[in-house]
């Protein structure tokens, strides 16, 4: 039984790469579809208060806009559903092949394809685009004083915007040759992450889980081929010279 979304993993290292992670990726068992812990409106909102998206206060003003506008709702987790697999298509475009990249994981057609990467980046910068259009300046009078952007101005809007400027985040501040993805050719779940390992190591989501998993299956598939070698030598024609 999949997980409850507020008990998913957080390993993405960023919360644009733990939005990608909430949708099942790599090769799904018994050829179920991927299983979405996007499930309704009930589960955006508590992930997104979960991973620090909105407070309390935003999520309060969410739910009742989302509440007496149940199409608003819909249309809300529809837009942060786009910009999840938008941004997939674009962070598995940047991934190298030896870092779980699509070569090495063949799944749907668009994987690493640099047109639908485009393409993806053209709809995340038109998601952008809108919630910038929406946000404010606001000053802040800390010590220094600032300025900054906030998204988010219209309730019934907050959360996609917030989920589009996440994902610009990522595309522009991170360090897009220490994004991963856990290895669906060694049996990862194929959950992208930010590398942040000294030396640029990790090749797991967490050791805990995929890497552990990993190392068990290779442990008894050896297992298994110590057992079988022995008797497929002594039914050999030579075996009785």
């Amino acid at each position: 039984m999949p997980l409850d979304v507020c008990r998913l993993p957080l390993v993405g290292g960023h919360p644009a790469l733990d939005l990608v992670n909430t949708l099942e990726r790599g090769s799904p068992l018994d050829g179920d579809p991927p299983h979405d812990f996007l499930s309704d409106i009930s589960a955006l909102l508590r992930w997104t208060s979960r991973v620090g998206l909105i407070n309390d206060a935003e999520a309060d003003r969410v739910g009742q806009a989302w509440r007496d506008d149940p199409a608003a709702a819909h249309a809300g987790l529809a837009a942060v559903r786009d910009i999840r697999e938008q941004l997939h298509l674009v962070m598995l475009a940047a991934i190298r092949p030896a870092d779980g990249g699509a070569t090495d994981d063949p799944g749907s057609p668009a994987e690493g394809d640099p047109i639908a990467a485009g393409a993806a980046l053209v709809g995340l910068h038109e998601r952008w685009s809108g919630a910038a259009a929406r946000a404010t300046l606001v000053l802040d009078r800390g010590d220094p004083p600032r300025i900054r952007l906030t998204y988010g101005t219209v309730p019934a809007l907050l959360i996609p915007d917030r989920a589009a400027e996440a994902a610009l985040d990522v595309l522009r501040t991170a360090d897009l040759t220490r994004v991963r993805r856990c290895p669906v050719a060694e049996g990862g779940c194929g959950w992208l992450f930010l590398d942040q390992s000294r030396n640029g190591s990790r090749r797991w989501c967490r050791m805990a889980d995929c890497g552990a998993t990993a190392k068990a299956r290779r442990l008894t598939e050896r297992r298994r081929a110590a057992r079988t070698a022995p008797s497929a030598r002594a039914g050999s024609p030579d075996s009785g010279r």
